[in-house]
């Protein structure tokens, strides 16, 4: 098989093909993880496959580095300008079969796929690296629909739970103890976004790079039956106490700021800009 030759076509039959055969598990893993739902699947991808994107990810020199005291991590949305399996695959997670699919295990309708990659595409974690608890921006980057999907493809190889750098889910919010999802090589996991789904990565203690495939589906409709809206908002470890203050404080400001300028202030650096779009 010529792994760099597939498209993402291709690759989504992959994706969808493990998703089928592991519908009911996932459909289980959705139900009983509430009410941060979310569920995994293992060896989404042929090995050989995940190994090359692996490989097709970039220097960190060249991504888009975002330091603060929410986090530290390297990302990129400018597909075009890395190698071509990695825009392969990102858009391979939103084949309709692959969108159909995660629609019946996570029971939501009028799911989209977002071919702006707003906040997603790529990232990478070195050393030290991290996401503090969170909650994801509501909405789509014109704030027409709803965020409620997170969907996390890991491509390092022989990744261990020792490493840091894994997703953690908050069912109790940030102040109680999270669920940790380990950022195992070839797994995909998937996450509802919402008012309560608390969320961050733990420290990188490795010296590998943690490296990940991300996108987001969005909706019509809000995941539950009250509408919101809320930028994304950061809070302090437990063991941060001073951090969650500041943090607090830097949520409830943004969060004004969103709404007195619903078009944005600044535009989001993390968006494709596809060739010929302004």
């Amino acid at each position: 098989m010529n792994v760099k030759a597939l498209q993402r076509t291709d690759i989504g039959q992959f994706i969808a093909g493990r998703l089928r055969d592991n519908l009911d598990s996932a459909c289980q893993q959705w139900r009983d993880n509430a009410p941060v739902n979310h569920f995994f699947i293992d060896d989404v991808l042929p090995a050989e496959l995940a190994i090359t994107i692996r490989r097709g990810f970039p220097e960190a020199s060249t991504m888009m580095l975002r330091k603060s005291l929410r986090e530290l991590k390297y990302v990129s949305a400018q597909m075009n300008e890395h190698s071509p399996i990695l825009e392969e695959v990102i858009f391979a997670f939103q084949e309709p079969e692959v969108v159909d699919l995660v629609s019946q295990i996570t029971q939501l309708n009028t799911l989209y796929p977002d071919e702006h990659l707003y906040a997603g595409g790529i990232s990478m974690m070195g050393r030290g690296h991290f996401l503090n608890p969170h909650l994801d921006n509501s909405h789509d980057k014109d704030r027409q629909r709803y965020r409620v999907l997170n969907l996390l493809y890991y491509v390092s190889p022989d990744w261990r739970a020792e490493n840091g750098g894994n997703l953690e889910v908050w069912p109790q919010g940030p102040k109680a103890e999270p669920v940790t999802v380990v950022s195992k090589f070839n797994r995909l996991a998937v996450m509802v976004t919402n008012q309560h789904s608390w969320h961050s990565v733990s420290p990188n203690l490795s010296d590998e790079a943690r490296c990940c495939v991300s996108n987001y589906y969005f909706s019509d409709h809000p995941v539950g039956d009250a509408e919101y809206f809320h930028p994304t908002s950061f809070r302090g470890r437990p063991e941060q106490p001073v951090r969650d203050v500041v943090l607090r404080a830097d949520a409830t400001a943004r969060g004004l700021v969103r709404k007195m300028f619903p078009k944005g202030v600044v535009a989001d650096k993390q968006v494709y800009q596809k060739e010929g779009e302004k």
